[in-house]
């Protein structure tokens, strides 16, 4: 293609009828197998999304041309051969374009602005942005972004792919900056992108006190819930499509089961006529106190619980209460009709307090997402719902007394 950064979006759904195509063509009956309405439209509108979101990275005020547009209407029909004519592929691409393309007349960038942006396609692009994305500090022994993380080692083939990895990271950069970003393309960048971004994330160019605001500076995407998540499913298990509602399902089958543990252990009273959060709030404190770590926590902390949530009275200030807050850990506030997650005394998102009970598996996506560390008071617990949730396979399992008693106490009740 004569634009190699233009991605050929694929989904699960996309690969799963591709497969089929290619099992009945070895049948010779690949004739029965046809993309959708809905998937074809699908492949249009994510395809256009990228090619121009990539085009307006490059070069400002930038949509693609007919050529690049033909060439990649000829490329999505070697990849997807159940569209057999690339004609109408690019006839709808053409139309795609048509309906999002400004009729204004764009205005030529000053050269200042030009040189700018040509320096955010090289390899030295650092995430800066005049819009709403934070400049990352420069230091000249740690990298402040993926990009210059990458920069720092590789040779031969491997900068290949890194100058790979980095565009991605450049186009994924400008699709955040948008007001509402596409979360299927944005989902895309992110999986291709994965390798670069975790060998950033865990690696010691961040230092453990700044590892969350710099790596949520570099990725804002992880102030969205569904993308945490995401990047759960492809820390454990990068190959099933269906991970996240399979963790959910697990969650509520605990959940329910934890609740009659939490009575025969005598930390937790019947339940009778709570409500949702009352109801989450009652487990969430038992929790601590059926799978107890030998550490306590801080005073000025008080129940371990606290590390989890904390339910604002009607005096409090969700910023005063952070401020004041010993750890760092990631931490739920309930307050009104909403929910917050915050980091240290960062806030980073917010969800409906509906979803309250479900807010022990967005944390433990931040702290595989953030690479933190569980904190010792509560270690035990958590490493109870990594094993039994979020059945993480690859990473060790708490080797401590504590944890070893916890869980075999738990699974013979269970049993």
């Amino acid at each position: 293609m004569s634009s190699p950064e233009f991605i050929v979006y694929t989904d699960s759904e996309l690969e799963q009828v591709r497969r089929a195509y290619f099992e009945q063509k070895r049948m010779g009956t690949e004739n029965i197998v046809e993309l959708s309405k809905e998937l074809f439209c699908r492949l249009i509108r994510n395809t256009m999304c990228n090619m121009i979101a990539i085009a307006r990275a490059t070069e400002d005020a930038r949509y693609p041309t007919k050529p690049e547009v033909n060439a990649m209407a000829k490329r999505l029909v070697e990849y997807y051969p159940m569209v057999q004519h690339w004609e109408y592929v690019a006839k709808k691409l053409m139309k795609r374009l048509s309906n999002v393309k400004s009729p204004k007349k764009a205005v030529p960038p000053a050269k200042k602005q030009r040189q700018e942006i040509e320096e955010m396609t090289t390899s030295d692009y650092d995430g800066d942005s005049s819009a709403s994305t934070v400049i990352l500090q420069q230091s000249p022994v740690r990298a402040s972004t993926p990009v210059q993380h990458l920069n720092n080692s590789g040779s031969g083939d491997v900068l290949d792919s890194q100058k790979t990895q980095a565009r991605h990271y450049t186009t994924l950069q400008q699709m955040c900056r948008s007001n509402k970003p596409n979360k299927a393309s944005v989902t895309h960048l992110l999986n291709l992108e994965f390798e670069s971004r975790r060998l950033f994330i865990t690696s010691d160019t961040l230092k453990e006190q700044d590892r969350p605001s710099k790596i949520l500076e570099a990725y804002s995407c992880f102030k969205d819930l569904d993308h945490v998540l995401d990047e759960l499913q492809r820390i454990i298990q990068p190959n099933n499509a269906h991970y996240v509602s399979e963790m959910r399902n697990r969650w509520n089958d605990f959940f329910s089961k934890v609740q009659f543990y939490g009575v025969m252990k005598k930390v937790m009273k019947p339940p009778k006529t709570l409500d949702g959060v009352e109801h989450a709030t009652a487990v969430f404190r038992a929790l601590p106190l059926l799978f107890p770590s030998s550490t306590l926590p801080p005073k000025k902390l008080g129940a371990c619980s606290e590390a989890v949530f904390h339910v604002l009275t009607a005096s409090e200030n969700p910023d005063t209460y952070l401020s004041k807050r010993p750890v760092a850990c990631p931490v739920m506030l309930v307050c009104g009709d909403n929910c917050m997650i915050a980091i240290g005394n960062t806030p980073v998102t917010t969800f409906d307090r509906k979803k309250f009970d479900e807010g022990l598996l967005y944390l433990l996506g931040y702290y595989y997402c953030l690479h933190l560390t569980y904190p010792k008071f509560i270690s035990t617990m958590l490493s109870v719902l990594q094993t039994e949730v979020l059945q993480d396979s690859l990473h060790d399992q708490d080797s401590t007394a504590s944890y070893k008693k916890a869980i075999a106490e738990w699974r013979a009740f269970i049993e």
